[in-house]
């Protein structure tokens, strides 16, 4: 489990296609801390830690992920939010994060807002439903609040949230424009409720 709080900003440092794709990600934790098997949220997706080198890690990624999220666009020098597994008895920052990505959404604006950058994202119809003002979710590994949602005629939707300076800085966000797509991980308990709920009718 994550919080959706970043604790470094990563870099991919080089890409190795075997059975699956292997990344290798610089990154400033203190590895003699991370064990081979520990998992790290790269961008979101929990990813398992396969070798360590000097200042980084290494991590294998399927084919099922690479189509499902948006490392398959990942490049050397692409640059990746990370975070540590939360530790039992840390605090919780953020909200309860699995790192289990439900799909994408595309960024459709980016405009200063007073300090902050408010951005607008749309949705597939799919995961339309999921989102709820006020509610939570996790873009690119980072946790949220929701400021307004809009429903649109195709059965997408837009979404709003405020990116403050000091994300913008510590995140990909600060980088992150129109066009571009995110990993987007829906709130765990609309998750659930959806599945309590059983199929439509």
């Amino acid at each position: 489990m994550f919080t959706g709080i970043i604790t470094d900003l990563g870099q991919v440092r080089a890409i190795e296609q075997r059975g699956d794709r292997r990344f290798v990600i610089a990154t400033a934790y203190p590895l003699d801390e991370v064990e081979i098997g520990a998992s790290i949220a790269c961008n979101g997706c929990c990813l398992t830690v396969v070798e360590k080198g000097e200042g980084t890690f290494a991590v294998d990624v399927s084919g099922e992920t690479l189509s499902k999220t948006t490392l398959g666009d990942w490049r050397e020098g692409t640059r990746v939010n990370l975070e540590r597994a939360l530790a039992l008895g840390a605090e919780l920052g953020g909200h309860l994060v699995s790192g289990h990505v439900d799909g994408l959404a595309e960024v459709l604006e980016k405009r200063r807002e007073g300090d902050s950058w408010r951005f607008v994202f749309r949705v597939p119809p799919e995961l339309a439903r999921f989102i709820a003002a006020k509610g939570s979710v996790c873009l690119n590994g980072v946790s949220l609040t929701v400021n307004e949602v809009s429903d649109e005629a195709d059965g997408s939707a837009r979404f709003g949230v405020n990116i403050i300076p000091h994300t913008a800085e510590v995140t990909t966000f600060g980088v992150t424009g129109p066009g571009d797509r995110v990993n987007l991980e829906i709130d765990l308990l609309a998750r659930y409720l959806e599945r309590l709920q059983g199929p439509k009718a």
